[in-house]
């Protein structure tokens, strides 16, 4: 073997070793789990069966569980974006000389402690919250509003503010890639401010905007701790689900179903997306 090769394979030997036991090796033992079952003695028997897949796709309550999921992180994919582009387009085109001090602002946020941030929103949501304590001083509402905290509601908001930078990230870098010869061309052609963004801007940045989504629906759909600390029945998202079947229920070769389950959804994301993003690229 020639010393370069040689070197090249010593070099990436390390992070296939970390790969290999801590991402490939667990797959596979939660995917091994999920074909055993739970004795009445609350043993785990060792014998494969689909019981567990068969009882995950019969009851109702798995996949209510799931669309709400979707649902939830669709609803925060969609703020995210109406939020992040619009930032981004700001920070890339018109910012000028505060353009790197705002895009500071975006990223600090990233600093601070995920349950600092969800905390924060139990703050301004609580019945005696900034929120509520506004809306009664402004004599806007009679008394508290309740729906605000442990509800769908909250756990969007909370998980919106999260991940929008988490947006915000790849649409500048793809904006920042858009040639401006391009849009001087347009403008030049006769194409009014709206046209030149239709036409020229937006079609190039697509593929930002995919991979932004891409982070936001995942990151989301597989959040539990918003929903733990925010959401009320209502907002039992599947991570939930998961965590309890792990954690109180131990009921591990179910969990492990219901884990290889979401797995399957999420490479089928990542899967449509990374296919989507590639051929927006090469248009």
């Amino acid at each position: 073997m020639q010393p370069a090769r040689r070197n090249a394979l010593l070099a990436t030997l390390p992070p296939f070793v970390w790969i290999a036991l801590f991402l490939f090796l667990p797959y596979c033992l939660l995917f091994c789990y999920s074909f055993w079952s739970l004795s009445e003695f609350q043993q785990i028997l060792h014998h494969p069966a689909l019981a567990n897949y068969a009882h995950l796709f019969s009851n109702p309550l798995y996949l209510t569980v799931i669309l709400r999921s979707l649902r939830i992180a669709f609803s925060v994919v969609g703020l995210s974006l109406l939020i992040g582009y619009p930032l981004a387009f700001f920070l890339v085109f018109h910012a000028g000389r505060r353009r790197y001090l705002l895009y500071q602002a975006v990223i600090i946020p990233l600093w601070v402690s995920y349950l600092v941030r969800a905390y924060a929103w139990k703050v301004i949501f609580g019945n005696e919250g900034v929120f509520n304590t506004l809306l009664l001083w402004s004599h806007a509402a009679s008394h508290p509003l309740s729906f605000l905290l442990y509800s769908p509601f909250a756990v969007i908001v909370t998980l919106t503010h999260i991940y929008v930078p988490f947006v915000v990230l790849p649409v500048v870098a793809s904006l920042e890639k858009i040639p401006r010869e391009l849009i001087e061309s347009s403008s030049d052609l006769g194409a009014r401010p709206g046209q030149t963004f239709l036409r020229v801007i937006l079609p190039l940045s697509l593929p930002g905007v995919i991979s932004g989504a891409t982070f936001a629906l995942l990151l989301s759909f597989g959040d539990f701790l918003a929903p733990l600390l925010l959401g009320g029945p209502s907002s039992v998202m599947i991570a939930n689900i998961v965590a309890n079947l792990f954690g109180a229920d131990y009921n591990w070769p179910l969990g492990a179903a219901v884990a290889v389950v979401i797995m399957v959804m999420v490479v089928v994301i990542l899967t449509v997306t990374q296919r989507l993003e590639k051929r927006w690229r090469t248009a």
